[in-house]
C-alpha cells in the first residue's frame, strides 16, 4: 500500500504543493491531471525519491521514507519502484534488450534469465525484433516504449509514470497504456500516471485532478 498525508512542497517562498494525501491499494492504477506548472511532476519526484518534502509522510507497504538517506532511497528506487519519465533516460551505451534487462541485473539475477525477461517485455511493446538496436536508432516514441518495458521488468512495487505517451502515435500509445495497467493490476502493484491527455487518463482505476487547492477527484 502507497499512503501519503499531508505532503507540502516549496521552493523558496513558492509552495507548489500543499497539504496532499493520498492512498493507493495493491493492484491499483489512478491517474493524476492538472494544468500546466501546477506542480504534477513535482509530486511524482517526491514519490519518487528523487526530491524532498517539507513536510508530510510517504509511506511505502507501511515504512515511512521521506525521511530516507541517500544510500536507502537508491536502494528503495533499485528494488521497489520503476520510473517512466520524459526525458527516458535511456543508456546510450546499451541495447535495447541490455537496457531492459539492467534493473534485474542490479537486482543479482542470473543473466540469461534477465536477458529472457527483457526480450519478452520488447515484444510487448513491439521492439522485440530490434533487441539488440542502440538507442541512437531509435525515434522519441521508440525509445519511450523501451523506457515502459524497464520500468516494469523488476516487477516493482509502484510504477510511476510521467507523460509516458507524449511522443507516441495513438495506436502505439494505447498499446502501451494497456500493458502498463495489466501489469500493474496482475502484479498486485500499484501505479501513478501523470498525464495531460483525457485519452491516457481513462486507462486508470480513478482520475484525480490537482491544482493550487490540493488533489482531489
Amino acid at each position: 500500500m502507497l499512503e501519503i498525508s499531508h505532503l507540502h512542497r516549496q521552493f523558496n517562498v513558492r509552495r507548489v504543493l500543499q497539504d496532499i494525501s493520498l492512498r493507493l491499494e495493491p493492484g491499483e492504477y489512478v491517474a493524476i491531471t492538472g494544468e500546466s506548472g501546477v506542480g504534477k511532476s513535482t509530486l511524482l519526484n517526491l514519490i519518487a525519491g528523487l526530491d524532498r518534502p517539507d513536510g508530510g509522510r510517504l509511506l511505502l507497504d507501511g515504512a515511512d521514507y521521506a525521511g530516507l538517506d541517500e544510500d536507502a532511497l537508491t536502494r528503495l528506487r533499485r528494488d521497489k519502484l520503476g520510473f517512466v519519465f520524459q526525458a527516458f533516460h535511456i543508456l546510450p551505451h546499451l541495447n535495447l534488450r541490455q537496457n531492459v534487462a539492467l534493473p534485474l541485473w542490479l537486482k543479482g539475477q542470473d543473466g540469461a534469465e534477465a536477458d529472457a525477461q527483457a526480450q519478452q517485455l520488447l515484444d510487448a511493446v513491439g521492439l522485440g525484433e530490434r533487441a539488440a538496436s542502440w538507442p541512437r536508432e531509435l525515434s522519441g516514441g521508440e525509445m519511450q516504449r523501451v523506457a515502459i518495458a524497464r520500468a516494469l521488468a523488476h516487477s516493482p512495487r509502484l510504477v510511476l509514470a510521467d507523460e509516458p505517451t507524449g511522443n507516441l502515435d495513438p495506436a502505439n500509445a494505447a498499446k502501451v497504456l494497456a500493458l502498463l495497467a495489466e501489469r500493474i493490476r496482475a502484479s498486485g502493484a500499484m501505479g501513478i500516471l501523470v498525464t495531460h491527455s483525457p485519452e491516457a487518463a481513462k486507462s486508470a482505476d480513478r482520475v484525480l485532478r490537482l491544482t493550487a487547492e490540493g488533489l482531489g477527484a
